[in-house]
Formats: C-alpha cells, sequence, structure tokens
C-alpha cells in the first residue's frame, strides 16, 4: 500500500529529519508512529500526501511513485486528520463533512447518505447533528466531525497528525475506542503520529518507533513490550510499568468464566484488563460481571484469574 524505500530530508536549516528510512505498510494496517520530538514522524507522515518533500529515496503509494500522481489526486485518494481540527466555523456540520465529496462531484442524494452514514458512525444522531455549527460542539464531538471529514470521499488510506492531542483524557479515551472500532469495521489503511505510548499501544497493529529520522523498532504493541530491540525501545515504552501496560492488551473477556452474573457491578466486555483492575481495586471487589454492547451477560471475570498463571504454566513457588 504505501513504501518508503530508502528515504531521506534535510532542511535548509542543516537538520537531518529523516535518515536512509525504508518501511513498509501493508493494506488495512492500523500503524502507529511514536518518538520524541524531532525523532521525524511528522515529516514522514506528511511526505505520504506531499505535504512534505524528500530529498533521496522513492515513496510509493499503491505500486506508484507518489511524484506520479498530480498532488490533487494523491491527496484526494487521502483523508488527513489533524490536532486542531480545521472545521469551517461558518458551514454546518453536514457541509464540512461534506467538501471533498462536493469536490468530486457527487450527486447530492450520495452526499446526503454520506454524511448520515458516517455520522452513525461516530455516535452522533444525523437528525441533530448534521445541522449543527462548530461552536455548538464539544471539543470531542468536533474531533469526532474532523474525522469523519477526513473519512467523507471513502480514502484508501486515513493519515492522523496527533488527532486527540488537545483533548481532555476521559474524551481522549473515548475517541481511541472509537477509531479502534471504525478501523475494525472499515478496514482502512491508518497512518497516524502521536507521542503518547499508551495511545499507541492501545490503537496500533503494528507501531514504529523513530529515533533520529530512523527506524528504531517496529513491530506488534506486544512485540515491542516483550521483545524491545535496545534499551531505548524499553525506556520509551516505560522500564517500570511493562507488566501493566502488557494487562492493557489483554481483553477482559478473555480470562471472564461461564457463571451467572453477580449482584452489583458490571463492565463492557470490551474492557482491557489494566482497566478492569483500577476498577477492582477502586471498588475493593474481588469479581465483576462482564455485559456485551446489546447487554447480554458475558462471564464474570475474577482478579484471582488476572494474576494466576496460564494453566499449562507452574506457579512459582518459593519456600
Amino acid at each position: 500500500m504505501i513504501e518508503f524505500q530508502n528515504i531521506s530530508k534535510t532542511y535548509a536549516t542543516g537538520v537531518l529529519a529523516i535518515d536512509g528510512l525504508s518501511l513498509k505498510i501493508e493494506r488495512g494496517e492500523f500503524v502507529v508512529l511514536i518518538g520524541a520530538s524531532g525523532s521525524g514522524k511528522s515529516t514522514m507522515l506528511k511526505m505520504i500526501n506531499r505535504m512534505e518533500s524528500h530529498d533521496a529515496g522513492k515513496i510509493l503509494f499503491d505500486g506508484r511513485e507518489i511524484y506520479s500522481f498530480k498532488v490533487r489526486e494523491l491527496r484526494l485518494r487521502m483523508g488527513y486528520a489533524i490536532q486542531s481540527v480545521g472545521l469551517f466555523p461558518h458551514w454546518t456540520v453536514a457541509r464540512n463533512i461534506s467538501v471533498v465529496p462536493r469536490m468530486l462531484g457527487w450527486p447530492a442524494q450520495q452526499i446526503s447518505e454520506r454524511v448520515s452514514a458516517l455520522l452513525q458512525l461516530f455516535d452522533l444522531d444525523p437528525a441533530i447533528y448534521r445541522t449543527r455549527f462548530p461552536h455548538q460542539l464539544s471539543g470531542g464531538q468536533q474531533q469526532r466531525v474532523g474525522v469523519a471529514r477526513a473519512l467523507a470521499a471513502d480514502p484508501a488510506v486515513l493519515l492522523m497528525d496527533e488527532p486527540f492531542g488537545a483533548l481532555d483524557p476521559l474524551i481522549r479515551a473515548s475517541l481511541q475506542l472509537e477509531m479502534k472500532r471504525v478501523h475494525r469495521s472499515s478496514g482502512k489503511t491508518i497512518v497516524m503520529v502521536t507521542h503518547d505510548v499508551d495511545e499507541a499501544l492501545r490503537l496500533a497493529t503494528r507501531i514504529v518507533l523513530l529515533d533520529q529520522g530512523r527506524v528504531v523498532q517496529t513491530g506488534t504493541p506486544l512485540e515491542l513490550l516483550t521483545q524491545p530491540a535496545s534499551s531505548l525501545v524499553v525506556d520509551f515504552v516505560g522500564r517500570s510499568d511493562i507488566g501493566i501496560k502488557l494487562l492493557s492488551l489483554q481483553s477482559a473477556q478473555n480470562l471472564a468464566r461461564a457463571e451467572a452474573p453477580l449482584a452489583g457491578a458490571s463492565l463492557p466486555a470490551e474492557t482491557t484488563l489494566r482497566e478492569a483492575v483500577s476498577f477492582l481495586a477502586m471498588h475493593r471487589l474481588a469479581a465483576v460481571n462482564l455485559v456485551s454492547d446489546s447487554g447480554v451477560h458475558g462471564g464474570v471475570l475474577h482478579v484471582a484469574d488476572i494474576f494466576s498463571p496460564p494453566a499449562d504454566q507452574p506457579a512459582d513457588r518459593h519456600g
């Protein structure tokens, strides 16, 4: 889908932003680029749609060198969502979302249906939100509309540059779950930049860690946590709480016992073990019910099961 072949980029100031970088992003992946400030992650993202140029090497999109496309043609095939959203303040939500489909000459009925479908996808009732203006929306709702706009023309790729960085933690966590669901349901190829390791671990099918314009390691979230390529990787993902981060990659549903519901609290079945441990500790519970989106009982999660060894692995015994 997207391939970087020995790409280099030096700014006019003499700063080397990208240094001989090679990477292939497959169709349908959710690739998250992480790294310290100045590592080259945003530069790399912007090279894909030619917002930044490269000095050496080639970037291929669907097998074609990106400079073989006209800029407008290339960008219309890629959605782009950024932290500042950039909604047009005097346009309604519907008109904001429909910008690119209008440019492509879609029929009015098709545009209207697409707007409604995207609003529903992001849990925004079309009857309520399509006629609202940006100032009538919360920050999280504006960000949802911004991502919906990026997806409006059904682009092959969605590029996201720190899209949730300005939001408060609760809204940010909600939108992360929303993006994960959207990726699963749409199968889109998504390339995202973030400085937030936990966000990368939560969303990515593959993480690319950059340092000084080079790829330090690429792999699944589990691979970065359990098979770090260097001490730099360990330090970046968090040396002191790797165990907690591992819990965030596992679903509580996987450890639920097929038991009748308990009286008391419930958690969504999609809850991670990290979230479940936090909830159980806060409420001093030994077990909690899990419930599906449709309200169906999904078993009972016991705290003892979270910390017990797998069935094929004997427990450590000391003394």
